[in-house]
């Protein structure tokens, strides 16, 4: 019988996974057998998930403290993650961040860091790890976080240079899967729709975003936790290797409306 999403003896680097969905989609990674490198800025956060994952799972674990924006510490990681286990064959890039406040009120500086934590830092990261690992291996699996707002704009939450950046890591996703599909990498993104994690939860719990959301959602509901998961371990199976330069949106039906 073939396990397509079996993931056993495979390393995976997942940015931004300190908390919130890249932890969850760590653990999805780590329960079919691969071996994960969390990385984000905080050391004793990372550190924390790290042990958690290899203590549930028994998988093979590093944390590598990383700032995305900082090029030389990129490079630094990656070659930190190629040092220890040799390969990288999966990179999730969801780090991110978003200012929501109306467009006349952004900030050069709230617009400026957006685009290079969300756009210009997945594409640090995809560009390091296929140079130094992924295409020399002739095999990767590359997926982008972005949002559904990166494919479509809102009313009710403004967040312009979050829609933007995220609109880039869309056709970045497309760009890189092009470039790259002819070493056996796909390259691929997944467009979130609401869910819970530190940086939404003070607007998702509002009485008047829930409802707002029963009218916006199809399944007049925000996403639970997990139900992530398995879009990330598709995407990331060696099984899924004709599927590249797709954007899966993982949003309630938000995005059909």
């Amino acid at each position: 019988m073939k396990s397509y999403f079996d993931l056993t003896g495979q390393v995976a680097v997942v940015t931004g996974c300190s908390t919130g969905l890249g932890v969850q989609m760590a653990h999805a990674l780590a329960n079919q057998g691969c071996k994960i490198v969390a990385l984000a800025r905080r050391q004793e956060k990372i550190d924390a998930v790290a042990k958690e994952l290899h203590d549930t799972y028994g998988v093979e674990t590093l944390a590598v403290r990383c700032d995305i924006t900082d090029t030389q510490m990129v490079q630094d990681a990656v070659k930190a993650v190629m040092d220890h286990f040799g390969r990288i064959d999966i990179l999730i890039n969801n780090a991110g961040t978003g200012a929501v406040a109306p467009a006349e009120e952004i900030t050069d500086d709230q617009f400026s860091n957006e685009l290079n934590i969300d756009l210009f830092g997945t594409f640090k990261m995809a560009r390091e790890v296929a140079r130094a690992a992924m295409i020399p291996a002739k095999y990767g699996r590359i997926i982008n976080i972005a949002s559904m707002y990166g494919l479509v704009g809102n009313k009710i939450a403004p967040a312009s240079p979050y829609h933007a950046a995220k609109g880039g890591v869309v056709n970045l996703t497309r760009a890189l899967a092009c470039e790259w599909g002819k070493y056996g990498i796909t390259v691929n993104a997944i467009c979130p729709g609401y869910f819970w994690t530190p940086l939404t939860k003070d607007t998702l719990d509002t009485d008047w975003f829930k409802e707002y959301a029963k009218g916006a959602i199809p399944m007049e509901r925000y996403g639970r936790e997990g139900e992530l998961d398995t879009t990330a371990i598709f995407l990331a199976s060696p099984s899924s290797s004709y599927v590249n330069g797709v954007m899966v949106p993982v949003d309630g039906g938000y995005t059909s409306m």
